[in-house]
């Protein structure tokens, strides 16, 4: 099975913080593009979920309803719906499917979920226009 992952694994010795390169989806602003993820083990896990951001500024996620502008992450995965059986590749797996497909319903940044929901053409036109090629 195909995941869309350059490397995941510890920084250093710190077998709590690891780092993950994900490739930009193909179709997609992201095209290209290599995005470096930091994850964060909490001592209790498996039994609660990692703490996920981009490390890499990227100026497309100033218009995405998930992802904010400091690389914090919206994803019912990471929150309500974890569960200790969920793997990191699984994880970055679906933060890879959200750069694509965006979920407006459980927003980060709720004004622009509103234009993703009420809106599609301007939406797909800001957010075309927002990340440089």
């Amino acid at each position: 099975y195909y995941f869309p992952f350059i490397q995941e694994g510890p920084v250093g010795e710190d077998m709590f913080q690891w780092q993950a390169t994900i490739m930009g989806p193909l179709d997609s602003p992201f095209t290209g593009g290599l995005f470096l993820v930091n994850i964060h083990f909490p001592l209790d896990y498996p039994f609660k979920p990692p703490k996920v951001s981009f490390r890499t500024k990227v100026f497309h996620f100033h218009f995405h309803p998930n992802i904010n502008s400091n690389g914090n992450i919206c994803l019912d995965i990471l929150k309500e719906q974890w569960s200790p059986t969920l793997t990191i590749s699984k994880v970055l797996l679906s933060i890879y499917l959200l750069l694509t497909d965006p979920n407006p319903n459980d927003p980060l940044v709720p004004e622009i979920a509103h234009m993703y929901k009420t809106d599609w053409a301007k939406y797909e036109l800001t957010a075309s226009y927002s990340c440089p090629l």
